[in-house]
């Protein structure tokens, strides 16, 4: 446990996944490692890649770098390097300063609290298994981040004029934003964390007590890339996402009382 009362234990077996690791990432660090022009303190791969959700033929390889100072060679350095290996599904690096990490703990708690959980160190040390979430910080992004949901719904709505392809890609992608969310809501109130991104809508599913199966629906759909049948089928699904992000905000609200 830490000070705070936070444990910091992970949340699963990252070992399990590095088979996952592709050999285009693991080239990219080589490259990194041997002709960098500045110290790269540490390297960590983040990301789906390490859960049982990695699709290799869609999904991305993260990483986070750790350096000095993100200076203009090296990030025109890591561009070169982004042309050789961006058509691999090497997404390009977070760059950050370990001083950077410890100054954002509490403006991004759920970002940081995803990456201590869900990481593998490649080089140097494993700075992010010893990061201290404080709970509140933590508390107040998630209700931050379902009321941002919520106008975003909204948005989205208007800005697609509701047509259908265009409308039902921008809901099935957002399920990638609401599960990082979904583990730290469970994490704040004690609820063992599942793996999988539908176990883990499931889980958000028996805290809430209601039927929420819109998130694995629409995660059904990204990994099919799929469509609804037609407008009737997508403004269903489109009022049942707006109706569970509405109970979601009354329940993180909820929380601080």
């Amino acid at each position: 446990m830490t000070a705070n009362g936070l444990p910091v234990g992970r949340i699963m077996d990252i070992t399990q996944y590095t088979k996952n690791i592709p050999a285009a990432l693991l080239e990219f660090v080589r490259e990194v490692r041997e002709h960098s022009p500045v110290a790269v303190q540490s390297i960590h791969v983040v990301g789906s890649v390490l859960t049982p959700d990695y699709q290799a033929e869609q999904s991305d390889v993260n990483s986070l770098f750790v350096i000095q100072e993100p200076q203009t060679d090296f990030l025109d350095f890591v561009v070169g390097l982004g042309k050789r290996f961006g058509r691999q599904r090497v997404a390009p690096p977070l760059l950050m300063t370990e001083n950077y990490i410890q100054r954002s703990l509490d403006v991004f708690p759920i970002e940081f609290f995803n990456f201590r959980e869900i990481h593998y160190t490649l080089s140097g040390d494993d700075i992010l298994a010893g990061l201290e979430i404080e709970p509140e910080c933590l508390r107040l992004q998630c209700e931050r981040e379902i009321k941002a949901k919520l106008l975003w719904l909204a948005r989205i709505y208007l800005e697609t004029l509701a047509e259908n392809t265009r409308l039902s890609q921008a809901l099935y992608n957002s399920i990638t934003d609401y599960i990082p969310l979904f583990r730290a809501i469970l994490f704040s109130i004690g609820r063992e964390i599942p793996e999988a991104a539908t176990e883990i809508a499931a889980a958000m599913e028996s805290v809430l007590k209601i039927d929420i199966a819109v998130f694995q629906n629409l995660y059904a759909m990204k990994q099919e890339q799929a469509t609804p049948a037609g407008d009737d089928e997508l403004k269903l699904l489109y009022s049942n996402l707006y109706m569970a992000t509405q109970l979601i905000c009354d329940y993180v609200d909820a929380m601080d009382n």
